[in-house]
């Protein structure tokens, strides 16, 4: 529902202060999400995803920039492979570039830290802390605590 993807029972979600259905595009170009699929295509490069990633969000980015996240995420000289013939922990790496190259102020991230190594969650708890302190929000769910450093977080536990 809060991606707009699932019809709403009743109320509103409100995206500066206007229903998201009235403004399906504003709010989807400010929005990035990341669930328990990569959201990569297989068939393409890493390079690819990343670049066609960036044009979905109105920008572009150049091969240094491609380069410098890749080293950042621990997947350097991917760039130029197939998703397919990556890892599934290479293949969240690379989502994680997604996210860190997105200019969206809004990230909703379905259990974001699934299939990730110790060094994977600092390095995405890092992303998140380094997004909020740019004045980003990010919404996000988890089985297990999460630690952003000293950002204050806000918890809402749904127990069945």
């Amino acid at each position: 529902m809060l991606c707009g993807l699932a019809p709403i029972e009743s109320g509103a979600i409100l995206w500066n202060d206007v229903p998201i259905q009235k403004q399906r595009a504003d709010f989807q170009r400010d929005l990035c999400y990341l669930g328990h699929l990569n959201g990569l295509q297989e068939s393409m490069t890493v390079r690819e995803n990343l670049a066609f990633t960036a044009a979905l969000g109105g920008f572009s980015t150049d091969e240094g920039s491609i380069r410098s996240i890749l080293a950042r995420f621990g997947v350097p000289g991917r760039g130029e492979h197939l998703v397919r013939h990556l890892s599934q922990g290479q293949k969240r790496r690379v989502a994680l570039c997604r996210l860190a190259l997105s200019q969206a102020p809004l990230w909703v991230l379905d259990e974001p830290f699934v299939a990730m190594d110790e060094t994977g969650i600092q390095m995405l708890t890092g992303l998140i802390a380094e997004h909020l302190a740019n004045g980003g929000l990010t919404v996000l769910t988890s089985h297990q605590a999460v630690e952003i450093g000293a950002i204050p977080v806000q918890i809402l536990e749904l127990r069945a």
